[in-house]
C-alpha cells in the first residue's frame, strides 16, 4: 500500500501574503480522495521527529534556538516565514513524515510526503522557507542506523539544492544530484556532486532528453541501495518563481521516468513534493497529483 505522509499542520496558518504557496497541502490529499487514487487509509500522520535525528544533520546550537524561537532577526528574514512555535511543529512533523516514509519504502518501494523537500536548509541555518532538510536529516538516518549505505538524491526542483549540496559536500556515501535553473535562487550556488542547469524557457523536449541521459547513467556508476526523489513541480511554464517552460504533461512524464527506474533497478525511492507555485492553482494541484497517480500506477 501506498503510505504518504501528511499531518493537519502542514496548514501552517499564515497572513494572506504568504498564503498561496501552502493552500496546496491542503488541496492535494482532498484531490487525491475525490477522485480515488487513495483512500483515508493511505495516509499517515507524523508525530515530531526526535531531537537526536534531527542531530546527526544540523548543528545543536541552531537547532535549539530554532526550537526555542531566539533565532536573529536576520536569519528569520532569510527563511521567509515569521517564526513561531506553530512552524517549528509543523518542520518537526515534516521531517518525522520523511523518516517513516524511508521505513515504508523499504517494505513497499515507495513511500511519500505531502511537504517536504526543504533542500534549502543547512548545517546551521535555513533560508528560503526551509529550516530543516528533511530529505538530508531522512539519509544520515539511514546510514546511522545500517539501512543504507549509497544513497542518491535526485532534485529536480527547479532551485538548486545548496543546503543539501553542502550537508553532504564531503559524505562520498550520498551523491546529490541538482537539475536547476541557471540564473534562478539561490544565485550563489552550492557544489552538488552533479548540477545540471537549464536556461530560462527550457522546455520539455531539451529537459526530458537531458534527464533520461543523466539518471540512468548516474546509477549505473554510482549504484545507490536507496534514492530521495524531490519532485518539485516549480518547473512549470507559468510557475511565478520558477522561469523554466515544462508543461504538465512534461513534468508527469519526468516523474514517470524517475518512477520507473526506480522500480525496475528494485531500489527503494522516497519522494517529497517540494516547490509549486503556478498562478494558477489547479496546475500546482494537477501536476503534484499527477505524482501520487504515477506511484500508484507503477509500484501498486
Amino acid at each position: 500500500m501506498l503510505k504518504i505522509a501528511f499531518n493537519k499542520n502542514y496548514i501552517y496558518p499564515l497572513e494572506e501574503n504568504h498564503r498561496f504557496p501552502m493552500i496546496k497541502y491542503e488541496l492535494i490529499p482532498e484531490q487525491l480522495v475525490r477522485e480515488s487514487t487513495c483512500s483515508e487509509n493511505n495516509f499517515f500522520n507524523p508525530e515530531k521527529v526526535d531531537d537526536d535525528i534531527v542531530l546527526f544533520t544540523h548543528q545543536k546550537e541552531y537547532f535549539e534556538r530554532f526550537k526555542s524561537l531566539h533565532l536573529s532577526k536576520k536569519e528569520i528574514r532569510e527563511i521567509g516565514f515569521p517564526l513561531s512555535k506553530e512552524l517549528v511543529d509543523r518542520e518537526l512533523q515534516i521531517a518525522d513524515g520523511t523518516i517513516k516514509g524511508v521505513h515504508y519504502s523499504i517494505e513497499h518501494g515507495i513511500s511519500m510526503n505531502i511537504a517536504g523537500g526543504t533542500h534549502h536548509a543547512f548545517y546551521d541555518r535555513g533560508e528560503a522557507f526551509c529550516m530543516l532538510n528533511d530529505q538530508a536529516i531522512a539519509a544520515n538516518y539511514l546510514i546511522n542506523k545500517g539501512l543504507s549505505k549509497k544513497i542518491l538524491i535526485i532534485d529536480l526542483d527547479v532551485h538548486q539544492g545548496n543546503g543539501t549540496a553542502s550537508l553532504f559536500r564531503s559524505n562520498n556515501n550520498v551523491f546529490t544530484l541538482s537539475f536547476h535553473g541557471k540564473k534562478n535562487y539561490p544565485f550563489r550556488k552550492e557544489k552538488s556532486d552533479l548540477d545540471i542547469e537549464f536556461d530560462d524557457n527550457t522546455s520539455d523536449q531539451k529537459y526530458l532528453k537531458i534527464l533520461k541521459e543523466t539518471i540512468p547513467k548516474i546509477i549505473d556508476e554510482f549504484n545507490p541501495d536507496f534514492i530521495f526523489y524531490l519532485s518539485g513541480v516549480d518547473v512549470l511554464e507559468n510557475d511565478k518563481l520558477g522561469r523554466l517552460s515544462l508543461t504538465i504533461n512534461g513534468c508527469k512524464e519526468r516523474d514517470r521516468f524517475i518512477l520507473d527506474i526506480c522500480k525496475k533497478n528494485s531500489i527503494p525511492v522516497q519522494v517529497s513534493m517540494g516547490g509549486g507555485y503556478s498562478v494558477i492553482l489547479k496546475n500546482i494541484i494537477e501536476a503534484h497529483s499527477n505524482t501520487f497517480r504515477l506511484a500508484q500506477e507503477i509500484f501498486f
